[in-house]
């Protein structure tokens, strides 16, 4: 735990999800936990999203690590309604912390050439640590 987690402010918490905001360093961050259902991969999505409407998230964090696959039609909905919708709000960057799953390379790779399109910085790490330290320099 960093310093800076003792000023997180929990969004959501449920079984599947730790949605979290760091009102210091504008980080919004999904921490996936297990298998998520289509309607509670969207839920913590969205939650931070609403969120963000009264708090600026200029940088979001998902650490994808304990994420199950995550489904097409899931994901172009995250493409195509979530990510433009954040960066029409001030995101900035966004980083996804993960541990090399093939799957789950996959489903960045999809992610990162839509954002890549919309202009919004997206790169992979393997520690929460290095994408802060990019989210600020």
């Amino acid at each position: 735990m960093t310093q800076t987690d003792t000023l997180l402010k929990v969004v959501l918490e449920e079984n599947y999800a730790l949605v979290s905001y760091n009102p210091v360093l504008k980080i919004g961050k999904v921490e996936w936990k297990a298998k998520a259902s289509s309607e509670e991969y969207q839920a913590a999505i969205i939650a931070l999203i609403e969120y963000a409407e009264k708090h600026p998230v200029h940088y979001y964090l998902a650490d994808i690590t304990k994420q199950s696959v995550v489904s097409p039609e899931d994901r172009k909905w995250f493409e195509n309604i979530m990510v433009p919708k954040a960066i029409g709000m001030g995101l900035k960057k966004a980083a996804v912390v993960f541990d090399g799953n093939v799957f789950k390379k996959y489903y960045v790779n999809m992610i990162i050439q839509v954002t890549g399109k919309l202009g919004l910085p997206l790169k992979l790490f393997n520690k929460e640590e290095d994408a802060i330290q990019w989210f600020l320099k």
